[in-house]
């Protein structure tokens, strides 16, 4: 195993804390809705990988820094499954406020640079203090800029204001409550949820979603 997957152990297992703690532990099966959703990868991929996640939530953004470039290696670039991410927004008010925001991205940019929004406002969960950043609507608007320009910003900024998002996350967060989802991140593969502590727990979910699909 290599240095940069020690690594990684390392800190997914921080990570998961979250999930392994304020989850349970049973597995449980489900029929998600994905359609219409954000994905990474190969519409024929035939697992389907989702986190719900909190655009406010430590956990999550540590999850995109670490976790998900295994998951795309590993997973999405080989074809083996597609990789989703919903909202369940509940931690603070701007919670819900850049959860719309990045649904209004999506339905206007598209599911490239609503990713590099997604990317980009994770790795700005603090500023350069530590301190952590309020996702107002000012400060969405410069995070999009980095990766939209100004026409595309102010596209957006018109749909948000118009209530552009809002049925998407609600459909979002319907899905989560009928799932009983009450932590983020919560991960579930191939419809059940994701329960493990280890890479190789993860990687054995996958390939046993795979060979259910057949």
């Amino acid at each position: 195993m290599s240095k940069k997957i020690f690594w990684i152990v390392g800190i997914i297992a921080v990570c998961l804390v979250g999930i392994i703690v304020l989850t349970n532990v049973q597995t449980e099966s489900a029929k998600i809705d994905y359609e219409g959703q954000p994905y990474l990868g190969e519409e024929s991929a035939p697992v389907e990988i989702v986190e719900f996640g909190d655009y406010k939530c430590p956990h999550c953004g540590e999850f995109n820094s670490s976790f998900v470039p295994f998951i795309k290696e590993e997973f999405v670039e080989t074809g083996k499954a597609k990789f989703y991410f919903m909202n369940y927004s509940f931690i603070a008010f701007d919670s819900t406020i850049s959860a719309q925001f990045a649904e209004a991205v999506y339905e206007e940019l598209g599911n490239e640079t609503f990713w590099e929004f997604h990317d980009l406002l994770f790795a700005n969960q603090t500023n350069a203090s530590g301190k952590e950043n309020v996702l107002t609507e000012e400060f969405l608007k410069a995070i999009l800029l980095k990766v939209a320009t100004q026409e595309e910003t102010e596209k957006v900024m018109e749909a948000f204001n118009n209530d552009g998002g809002a049925k998407a996350l609600d459909h979002d967060m319907g899905i989560a409550k009928g799932l009983g989802i009450n932590s983020t991140p919560t991960i579930y593969i191939g419809g059940e949820k994701f329960t493990g502590q280890t890479l190789d727990d993860f990687r054995e979910m996958v390939e046993e979603a795979a060979k259910n699909d057949e």
